[in-house]
């Protein structure tokens, strides 16, 4: 099994569950995990097969229990689910991770729609995934023509659902395509419509229009689509509609930093006092940060303790000084 581990401070390349430290009890395995690098607040996490190749059947999850080493942070969740292993089955099952006092993302079935053509003559033939972007992570690479649904077929169009189970991506940003196939074939694929399952809208409307050859000189093709339009439903949004390109390219433009305030542990070290920081660079400088909604503790600044804070600003460039203080309030 590999496990992909998303944070606030990104993502983990697949980690190998190799490490059983031990058996503790029947259909019980504990596992050390060492992510190479500080993924910042752990909030979703993939689970799947390293390989579909001489892979079991089947795999009952019931329960899964992570513990952070370092701050003892516990996060327990019951499953219940068998991991479809099957070489046509969809090999990830993801679940959202809930900390104490903080909320959870929740898990959605995604309907993505392919307009095509060629596709379903050749499905036999071809291996087809999508990998779904938005503004909380990725869905990873999901298989495409394993379990079709709603198939239409007429002389020049087609079209097929599929179903994908995530934890929720919020605001859609692109799709990444990967075809590939052990013979000669052309696919034909005018646009993809990706929404909610329980929801009429919106609709993210990736538009490709292209005729995508694999042979012997190129068995794999990646194609990557970023979203063309939303369909919202309403009106009164076409205007947000019109302008999402434009906000994409401003938030390219700012910077997000992680800030952590090590308070000291001699008596008398913390504060209740309202903390700020500015944040100076060698092509600009921030505006000022009050640092109140830390990411471990409901009351920040507390003697010997360590609190870790999320800003956003606009490109500074290469950090070189900052200034921080309080409003002397409080103890």
């Amino acid at each position: 099994l590999v496990m992909v581990f998303y944070g606030s401070n990104g993502k983990s390349n697949p980690v190998s569950m190799e490490n059983e430290v031990e058996h503790e009890a029947k259909n019980q395995i504990t596992y050390d995990i060492h992510l190479p690098s500080d993924l910042g607040m752990l909030y979703k996490v993939r689970l799947g097969p390293q390989s579909l190749e001489n892979s079991i059947s089947q795999l009952s999850l019931c329960h899964v229990k992570m513990q952070n080493t370092s701050t003892l942070d516990t996060f327990s969740l019951t499953i219940n689910k068998t991991l479809p292993l099957s070489l046509n089955g969809d090999r990830w099952i993801e679940f959202p991770i809930e900390w104490p006092l903080k909320g959870a993302l929740s898990v959605v079935t995604y309907h993505l729609t392919v307009f095509s053509r060629d596709i379903l003559s050749e499905r036999n033939l071809v291996h087809m995934t999508a990998c779904i972007y938005g503004m909380h992570g990725d869905t990873g690479d999901r298989s495409l023509l394993w379990s079709l649904q709603n198939v239409q077929q007429g002389q020049e169009n087609e079209s097929f659902l599929v179903t994908v189970d995530a934890v929720e991506l919020g605001e859609l940003d692109k799709v990444i395509l990967l075809i590939s196939s052990k013979t000669d074939c052309k696919v034909g694929i005018k646009k993809i419509h990706l929404k909610e399952a329980v929801k009429e809208h919106p609709i993210y409307v990736f538009e490709v229009n292209e005729t995508l050859s694999v042979n012997a000189n190129e068995p794999e093709i990646q194609k990557e689509i970023p979203v063309s339009f939303v369909i919202r439903g309403d009106e009164q949004k076409n205007d947000k509609d019109k302008n999402l390109h434009k906000e994409r390219s401003e938030m390219r433009n700012l910077t997000e930093y992680t800030i952590k305030v090590y308070t000291g542990d001699q008596r008398g070290a913390g504060t209740d006092a309202n903390v700020h920081i500015i944040l100076f660079g060698n092509e600009d400088k921030s505006e000022v940060f009050q640092l109140s909604q830390s990411l471990e503790h409901q009351d920040p600044f507390e003697r010997g303790k360590v609190d870790t804070f999320k800003i956003t600003t606009k490109k500074l460039g290469s950090l070189h000084s900052i200034e921080i203080g309080h409003d002397g309030k409080g103890f």
